[in-house]
């Protein structure tokens, strides 16, 4: 495993990570790994999400898409 280091971390900071730790009995190194680990996940989670979030979007019909390219609105 990898070991991060992180520099110049104002005090304010490091105390609300310290005393949220506390509050769920955890070391400040724990809470910041769950924050990571929540943060950016496991590859697959992450991958999962963004399709759900891309389904959710509207598709327009390809002859609009082509339009909009035959038009210089689109480009690849």
């Amino acid at each position: 495993m990898a070991t991060i280091t992180i520099r110049n971390i104002s005090d304010e900071l490091v105390d609300r990570i310290k005393r949220l730790a506390g509050q769920k009995g955890i070391s400040m190194e724990q809470e910041i790994h769950d924050l990571l680990q929540k943060r950016y996940g496991q590859r697959d989670e992450v991958l999962a999400r963004i399709r759900q979030r891309a389904e959710a979007l509207p598709m327009e019909p390809e002859s609009r898409v082509q339009s909009w390219k035959s038009e210089g609105r689109f480009r690849w």
